[in-house]
C-alpha cells in the first residue's frame, strides 16, 4: 500500500516511514504513543529495536503533538535509515484516544496481514522477550486480548515502597485467562478484536480523562472475546517523583472510581433501572469503603493504600454530578 494510503483519513498524516518496508509479512504491529517525551520515546524505541523474536514485526509511532513534533522529530531518523521498521505518522487531534484510534486504524490500513497489534506507552522499556512472550500467551492461552505488567520504576529509589500501591500494581500475578483487563499500557490485541469492534475503537469522550482503554476493553470482553495475562511479558514504566505525592495519588484514584462509573454505564445501557443499578452499586461501596479500608491498613500497614477504596467509592458517586478529573489535559503535571 502507497505511503500516502492514509493521508487522507481527517486528522492523521503520515510523517515518514521506513525505506523497503513489506507491510504484507509483518505479523506484529507494536503502537507507541508519544507526547513531548522524545527522550524517553527513544529508550522505548532502542528496546523494541533489541527484541528477541523471529517474527516479523512494525512500529508505529503516533505523534500527539501536531506543532513542535519533538518526538516524530527525534524518531523519524532511525525509520529513514531503516533501523526501526515501520510508520511515524501525526495524529493532528490531541487527546490520549485519538492517538490510539490514529494508530489502530493505521495498522489496519497499512498491514494487512498482521495478527497481532501490541500497545506500549513512551515511558515505558519493554524487556527483550516481551514480544514474543505477548505474542505466545496469545496462541497458548486461545486469548483474543493479552495485558501483561507495567513494572514501576520509581525516580527516586526511596519511594519503592510505593510498587504494592493499587494505583501502581498489576491486577494479577499470574499467567493465565482473566476476567477483565483495565489498562493499554502493556497489551496485544488480535486483528480479530479490531476488526468486529471497528473504529473509532476508543470512545473520544475519554481522550483527557483516560479510561478510553478501561472501556474498550470492557466492551471487547462483553462482544465475548477472550481475556488473558501474560505475568511474564513484563514493561518497566518510568514514574516520576511527582505521582507518589499525596494530591497526585488522590486524583488518580478519584479518577479510577469515575471511570468505573462511566464504564459500567456504558455496559449496562439499555437494561432497565441501568442509572438507578449503577448509583446503588456506587452507594453501597462508599458506605464499604471504610470497612475495606480498614481491612487494607490491617494488613499492609499503609495509610495511603488503605485510602484507595474510599477515593475510588467517592469517584464514582461523583460521577454522578459530572465530576471528571481530566488529568491529561496537563501532561506535564500527570
Amino acid at each position: 500500500m502507497p505511503s500516502d494510503a492514509f493521508v487522507s483519513i481527517a486528522g492523521v498524516s503520515i510523517a515518514g516511514r521506513s525505506p523497503g518496508l513489506a507491510a504484507e509479512t509483518v505479523e506484529a504491529v507494536v503502537t507507541l504513543p508519544t507526547f513531548k517525551r522524545p527522550q524517553l520515546l527513544l529508550e522505548t524505541l532502542a528496546s523494541l529495536k533489541a527484541q528477541k523474536t523471529a517474527r516479523r514485526f512494525a512500529v508505529i509511532v503516533m505523534e500527539n503533538e501536531a506543532e513542535a513534533r519533538e518526538g516524530a522529530k527525534a524518531a523519524l531518523p532511525l525509520f529513514e535509515r531503516g533501523e526501526m521498521p515501520g510508520l511515524v505518522i501525526i495524529a493532528h487531534e490531541r487527546g490520549n484516544c485519538s492517538a490510539y484510534n490514529a494508530g489502530w486504524q493505521t495498522a489496519m490500513l497499512h498491514f494487512p496481514n498482521f495478527k497481532h497489534l501490541l500497545v506500549i506507552d513512551d515511558d515505558e522499556i519493554a524487556e527483550p522477550d516481551w514480544l514474543e512472550r505477548m505474542c505466545k500467551a496469545a496462541e497458548t492461552l486461545g486469548a483474543d486480548i493479552v495485558g501483561g505488567p507495567q513494572v514501576p520504576v520509581f525516580a527516586d529509589p526511596s519511594h519503592a515502597r510505593w510498587a504494592d500501591h493499587p494505583v501502581f500494581a498489576p491486577p494479577y500475578r499470574e499467567t493465565g485467562r482473566v476476567p477483565a483487563l483495565y489498562s493499554s499500557g502493556n497489551l496485544l490485541v488480535g486483528r480479530n478484536v479490531l476488526v468486529a469492534m471497528g473504529p473509532p475503537f476508543l470512545d473520544l469522550r475519554f481522550n483527557f480523562m483516560g479510561g478510553g482503554d478501561s472501556d474498550f476493553l470492557s466492551r471487547s470482553a462483553q462482544r465475548g472475546f477472550a481475556l488473558g495475562w501474560c505475568a511474564e511479558a513484563r514493561v518497566r514504566e518510568t514514574v516520576p517523583a511527582r505521582r507518589v505525592e499525596a494530591g497526585w495519588i488522590r486524583a488518580r484514584s478519584l479518577r479510577n472510581g469515575v471511570i468505573s462509573t462511566l464504564v459500567e454505564k456504558k455496559k449496562r445501557a439499555g437494561t432497565p433501572f441501568s442509572g438507578t443499578k449503577v448509583l446503588l452499586k456506587s452507594l453501597a461501596l462508599l458506605a464499604a469503603s471504610p470497612l475495606r479500608g480498614a481491612i487494607r491498613l490491617a494488613r499492609t500497614g499503609s495509610l495511603a493504600t488503605s485510602l484507595y477504596p474510599v477515593y475510588v467509592a467517592l469517584g464514582r458517586v461523583l460521577a454522578e454530578f459530572g465530576y471528571a478529573n481530566e488529568q491529561y489535559r496537563q501532561p506535564e503535571k500527570n
